[in-house]
């Protein structure tokens, strides 16, 4: 991705939390010298991966695949062999997806997390069993749990979610999700155990987590994956 597109695409992100008065921490504001400066005391945010989070997955197709994210509160992932305490044990996000952009067809292995429509437009889902060596299981019917009740679906058949409906999606469950089209912008919460986005992700075919970048222009904001390096 262009790091022009990058700045775009948060700068959109904030104008739509705004409209919908949902607010974020301060350092979702923080311009990259204030992170050189703050590192120190940042400790946990960086070590937990909070913070901002653009991808279009190496597509380089960002407004049809790919997502602004926020992580607003995480625990440290591997915390043990960094030297510092896990912290909460759990994850809070926040994903904004364009009319019709889409996140790809993956699964956890460890995460288990519940996906929020939390304002905007119309969430659109679809689920897949996973098989025993971890391929996605098109013919198998799928139960799962939608704000505390059980429901049953074809696999890949796709399912709508509105404004304040959520979905439980357990470890092992592979699941695609994406913003209505003709709905407009989507804002989704994310409520899950600790998120490891380095190693609990598994997509059902080939996609770099995060993307490379192509520096056009200055970075506003940095990615989660782009803070000062920190010791002590």
């Amino acid at each position: 991705m262009k790091r022009s597109e990058i700045n775009s695409a948060i700068e959109y992100a904030i104008e739509k939390f705004k409209e919908n008065k949902i607010a974020l921490p301060p350092f979702a504001y923080w311009k990259p010298e204030q992170w050189r400066k703050m590192a120190g005391g940042a400790r946990r945010i960086i070590l937990a991966g909070m913070g901002w989070d653009v991808t279009d997955l190496g597509r380089g197709k960002f407004k049809e695949i790919g997502a602004v994210l926020f992580t607003v509160r995480n625990g440290v992932p591997g915390a043990g062999n960094q030297g510092v305490s896990t912290g909460v044990p759990y994850c809070e996000k926040y994903i904004v997806l364009m009319d019709g952009q889409c996140l790809s067809l993956h699964m956890h292995w460890s995460k288990t997390e519940d996906i929020i429509n939390r304002a905007g437009g119309v969430l659109m889902m679809e689920l897949y069993n996973s098989t025993e060596d971890e391929e996605v299981d098109r013919s198998s019917s799928v139960t799962f749990v939608c704000d505390g009740l059980q429901r049953q679906i074809g696999a890949g058949e796709p399912f709508e979610l509105l404004a304040g409906e959520s979905i439980t999606l357990a470890p092992g469950l592979y699941h695609r999700f994406w913003a209505k089209k003709g709905e407009g912008c989507l804002i989704c919460g994310e409520v899950s155990s600790v998120n490891d986005d380095n190693a609990d992700n598994r997509f059902a075919e080939q996609y770099s987590r995060f993307s490379q970048i192509l520096e056009d222009e200055e970075p506003r904001w940095l990615l989660c994956n782009e803070y000062p390096k920190i010791s002590g």
